[in-house]
């Protein structure tokens, strides 16, 4: 049987940061002890229906520590009833942001946590400011060492880029802050100004890097990356030997998933479905169909993400046969620009593709 992820939405935050379109409220008590008891029926009412194997859970948010790690711990028993998260190999991550409150790490690590992803963002103090973030960079290092010390060695750490009269001084100073705070996974990501948010109020006036700055950026970032000994292995995620995000690459491989809270998406025997972004219409347990998934089209797109590219040994697992002619020869055009590369069992893009991903890939689709 194919071991599928779980994802669980917990859409509560203390303070809303002004470039984050993710579904997120504020709460109290009463709102965490419901959600969490809505989310454990959920999961019970589904795995007496159907029978699912899973080996990765993931806690996204919002900021799932909001609710505590007594709930967290709660919701982690359930799914591990429900889907048999008991196997050595399991990976369990939860999202935490490095506030000033005390979470319980040692409670989580005793649950069963094995990673946490920490929303580090910058390890400058004044470009912490710039994104709304409640932490200041000693709170981010007070929380690492708290986490290392409850038994955590899985920890990953998120970066925005292109911010700002962001320096390039700046982002290494980022990257070696990581670095030697003993991050085995970094995730990078380019700042997007999203429909909604307070940025995309203001955006005319944040004094946004140009795209060839922000493709200088991410440029460097890569170099940066490499001279440290981490692995870029996705568009925006770097990792040491070994400690690619699991869960995550059940989407990059275009693998089933099930989501469950407000706003969570999930991918089943073939169809995807979401929550909508509704307190109401989550507890009215309302699924929004989104049509098939799954497809040659959406297996490549997902897989281009990666530095593997698309093989043929997925591809044939996937779909019972090679990789088509045609795809292949359209990878090839961008290969003498230094886009694309063509392997041995596949084709992939390059750092430099990366940049250029959206376009480059509807090319290859053709």
């Amino acid at each position: 049987m194919d071991e599928r992820g779980i994802y669980v939405h917990i859409p509560f935050c203390r303070k809303k940061c002004p470039y984050c379109d993710f579904f997120s409220r504020s709460g109290g008590e009463g709102d965490y002890d419901r959600y969490t008891d809505k989310i454990c029926k959920q999961i019970k009412a589904f795995s007496e229906k159907e029978k699912v194997i899973a080996d990765t859970l993931y806690f996204g948010g919002g900021t799932p520590t909001a609710i505590g790690a007594q709930r967290i711990n709660k919701i982690i028993s359930a799914a591990e009833y429900a889907f048999g998260l008991v196997s050595p190999n399991t990976e369990i991550t939860v999202e935490v942001n490095p506030g000033k409150e005390d979470i319980d790490f040692d409670l989580l690590f005793s649950a069963g946590c094995s990673r946490i992803s920490i929303g580090l963002q910058s390890a400058n103090d004044r470009e912490l400011q710039f994104l709304g973030r409640t932490h200041n960079t000693a709170d981010a290092e007070r929380c690492i060492k708290s986490a290392a010390n409850a038994g955590f060695d899985n920890i990953s750490l998120d970066l925005m880029i292109a911010l700002p009269e962001q320096t390039n001084e700046n982002l290494r100073r980022s990257v070696d802050f990581c670095a030697n705070h003993g991050a085995k996974h970094i995730s990078a990501y380019i700042l997007k100004i999203e429909e909604g948010t307070v940025f995309y109020k203001n955006k005319d006036s944040l004094n946004l890097p140009d795209d060839e700055r922000t493709a200088d950026m991410y440029e460097y970032l890569c170099s940066l990356m490499k001279e440290y000994g981490y692995e870029h292995y996705e568009i925006s995620n770097f990792c040491r030997t070994g400690y690619e995000s699991k869960h995550n690459l059940k989407y990059w491989h275009d693998e089933e998933y099930l989501g469950f809270g407000a706003s969570a998406h999930s991918f089943y025997r073939g169809k995807r479905f979401y929550s909508p972004k509704s307190f109401t219409r989550f507890y009215a347990d309302e699924i929004i169909p989104d049509g098939n998934g799954g497809d040659i089209e959406e297996f490549i797109m997902l897989g281009l993400r990666l530095s593997e590219g698309i093989t043929n040994e997925r591809f044939r697992i996937r779909f019972g046969y090679d990789i088509p002619d045609k795809y292949i020869i359209r990878a090839e055009r961008f290969e003498s620009s230094g886009l694309t590369k063509i392997l041995s069992n596949g084709f992939a893009l390059t750092e430099k593709g990366f940049m250029v991903s959206n376009s480059l890939i509807a090319e290859i689709l053709g």
